[in-house]
């Protein structure tokens, strides 16, 4: 039975680096779930690879196929963003594991529509004052900074990931990105090799 393993975290945390840095190791045979966005594409980003990158006739297109798992809206100061899910073809659970990248809320709704036992969560934690200087660092390189948008998005996390939505969902564990991010990389792949139930992974 294949598992999808969820990486989260508050923006800045790194999830995103953590997320391509685990799709690049062939080691753990993990196949790439691309979530949709209805957002503007980023300076470096690439559609198909970072996000697809669609508009809102798409996204109620696949609403009317039924094929939306999980759907986030955002009122951002550059507009409503949209960022959801889709249940297509290329899902293969019975013989494939996933990783994908989301929510707290988007993570719960992947473990109610494909049961808990094979959705699995990886949680990435950095103190505030360390995410608010990479925030800013991140935000200096685009073309146009959104420090606003930046500002919203850090105040914004405070809430959708507090102490009590984490304990409501169930998760306990913590991987750290405070150090070296290869430390917790290794932390990480360790985590899904035992759970994809590998014997040797020294």
């Amino acid at each position: 039975m294949g598992k999808i393993f969820y990486v989260m975290g508050k923006s800045s945390s790194g999830k995103d680096t953590i997320f391509r840095e685990l799709m690049k190791d062939e080691t753990l045979g993990l196949q790439e779930i691309v979530l949709y966005t209805t957002r503007p594409i980023r300076a470096g980003e690439k559609d198909g690879v970072d996000y697809h990158f669609v508009d809102d006739e798409v996204l109620r297109r696949f609403q009317k196929e039924e094929k939306v798992i999980e759907l986030r809206c955002y009122n951002t100061v550059m507009g409503v963003w949209k960022y959801f899910t889709v249940d297509d073809e290329h899902m293969d659970l019975k013989r494939k594991d996933y990783l994908a990248i989301g929510t707290l809320v988007s993570y719960e709704k992947m473990r109610a529509y494909y049961g808990e036992e094979r959705v699995l969560p990886i949680y990435v934690e950095v103190p505030d004052d360390i995410r608010l200087i990479r925030a800013i660092d991140r935000e200096k390189k685009q073309e146009k900074p959104a420090y606003e948008e930046m500002c919203r998005r850090f105040l914004a996390d405070s809430e959708d990931f507090s102490e009590e939505n984490l304990e409501k969902t169930g998760i306990s564990r913590r991987f750290s990105n405070a150090g070296t991010l290869e430390e917790c990389l290794t932390e990480i792949r360790q985590f899904i090799k035992e759970k994809k139930g590998f014997t040797n992974f020294s």
